[in-house]
């Protein structure tokens, strides 16, 4: 079965030796996505509902890349510092990219990420050709 590694270029995918995304056969694993941009920099700098929104749209480009969209997610896992504060607008977020797929979740709040600025990771599984 082939393998599809995809990169996003991020610092962190040589230190640590991961990619964005992995494909075998039908399966895709988009690994924890942050509100990164594509060329450098970030957004939402104290705002997790900006910051789940560029995390979205970073996974959506990943799928892109290995013929796949959102339609294809089964299940989502949002990582959050703060979940009494910012569930709501992590979940606003996720409803208005994920709302017609409607993957199983979880949203678990976590002490720490990578970067003090960021608020919210989300990974995303898939499967190609998963039929709503």
């Amino acid at each position: 079965m082939k393998r599809t590694n995809i990169s996003s270029g991020a610092k962190w995918e040589s230190i640590v030796g991961y990619s964005r995304l992995v494909r075998v056969g039908d399966q895709i694993y988009v690994t924890g996505t942050t509100a990164i941009f594509p060329d450098g920099g970030h957004v939402g700098d104290g705002d997790a509902y900006a910051q789940a929104c560029q995390a979205f749209r970073n996974i959506e480009r990943a799928l892109l890349q290995v013929g796949a969209s959102f339609r294809d997610i089964v299940r989502t896992r949002m990582f959050v510092i703060n979940n009494q504060r910012d569930w709501e607008a992590v979940g606003r977020a996720h409803a208005e990219f994920m709302g017609e797929v409607r993957p199983a979740t979880s949203m678990v709040q976590v002490a720490r990420l990578i970067e003090d600025w960021m608020l919210v990771e989300i990974e995303a599984d898939a499967v190609v050709g998963a039929v709503l």
